[in-house]
């Protein structure tokens, strides 16, 4: 009988001491001199899992820059992006920053020729290459546009849910009106059909003397991509996205750059110094508008050349920034090193220092290993 009680007495005890609430400090610090019970405290156990929990998402994000790999083809890189901004909006990232390389016809990339063509857009799996938008697309702006909304469009098809189950693509609606020079390459597309933009109001209404143009109201499984986007075209999408909440709103291959320069920096400091800055062109006025509105970089392929070579930077909204180098071949492209934030020029030429790769003249003479 008194064997029972005091196996009764010690089970108790142990309960009691299992789920016992944190200590005080003081009171840990005694028990930790003698020995005490602080160690079966329920705030270990809450740390422990944070621990677990922030190194279980640092391994998620580690395989998702893993996996990441540069798109060789047109359609490869329209599934890339329209996965990865479909994959943010279900983590309720409905206004995003998107930007891709552009289709471009693979015999029409020599600076200095008097005429380029167009890169054939009905088929996008031959004869086409996926090109950087700088300053070698001779037709500025205008033919960049010109690459860009079919690539937009496409986008917005692979992301219709509608097209998914039926089988039938969206109507897509192009608004050019928001461009009020005509040659600044801006664009909306939209989809939903002409009831949205019969639907709209002046009430965005922008530009030197507002109403020149009409926003489209989005509605529940809507979706809205504005095209190389200026400055100067944020009152618009502030206009828009203020009307509406749920459907996804897209910022496509601003024109705006994602480095900074001395203006941008400055703009970016506030006050006196940051409005005036802003005034001259800086983006740092524009960038925090956005910012206040929940825009944020969820699809990111870019490149530039980097010791006579290739070179492309991606990232998507859960990853690293992962640096590519294409090989010499120029069938593939190489994984040279990957960085928390965007690396910088110096940043990528020390990755390709690190892993041997030399000159792209030296490589081709043979005075280099082969990449």
């Amino acid at each position: 009988m008194k064997i029972s009680a005091l196996y009764v007495l010690c089970s108790s005890a142990t309960v009691a001491l299992a789920f016992a609430p944190p200590l005080a400090p003081s009171a840990r610090a005694n028990n930790a001199a003698v020995g005490g019970a602080s160690s079966l405290s329920a705030e270990p156990f809450f740390a422990a899992a944070a621990v677990e929990e922030s190194a279980e998402e640092q391994s998620v994000e580690e395989n998702v820059s893993d996996t990441l790999r540069i798109p060789l083809s047109y359609d490869e890189m329209i599934s890339q992006a329209s996965s990865c901004m479909s994959d943010a909006y279900a983590k309720g990232m409905n206004r995003q920053i998107v930007r891709v390389l552009l289709p471009r016809d693979a015999s029409a990339d020599r600076l200095g020729v008097q005429f380029e063509a167009d890169a054939e857009m009905t088929d996008r799996t031959m004869e086409t290459k996926l090109v950087p938008t700088d300053e070698s697309w001779q037709g500025g702006i205008m033919q960049l546009y010109r690459a860009a909304a079919p690539t937009a469009k496409d986008v917005l098809r692979r992301l219709c849910p509608a097209a998914a189950t039926t089988g039938v693509p969206p109507k897509i609606v192009e608004d050019r009106s928001i461009d009020e020079s005509g040659v600044d390459g801006v664009g909306l597309l939209y989809t939903g059909g002409d009831d949205n933009a019969a639907a709209g109001d002046n009430s965005g209404a922008f530009g030197l003397f507002g109403g020149s143009a009409t926003l489209p109201t989005l509605a529940e499984n809507d979706m809205a991509v504005f095209v190389q986007p200026t400055q100067e075209t944020a009152d618009a999408v502030v206009g828009l996205t203020s009307k509406t909440e749920s459907p996804l709103i897209a910022l496509f291959n601003p024109q705006w750059r994602d480095v900074d320069d001395a203006l941008d920096s400055a703009s970016k400091s506030g006050g006196v110094l940051g409005a005036f800055a802003s005034f001259l062109g800086g983006k740092g006025g524009v960038l925090s508008r956005l910012d206040e509105l929940g825009y944020r970089p969820t699809f990111t392929l870019e490149g530039y050349v980097c010791k006579g070579g290739n070179i492309r930077l991606m990232k998507r909204f859960d990853s690293d920034w992962v640096v590519f180098a294409e090989n010499d071949s120029g069938d593939q492209y190489v994984r040279v090193g990957s960085t928390t934030n965007r690396p910088s020029y110096q940043d990528v030429e020390k990755m390709l220092d690190d892993k041997g790769v030399g000159y792209k003249y030296a490589r081709d003479l043979g005075m280099a290993p082969k990449l």
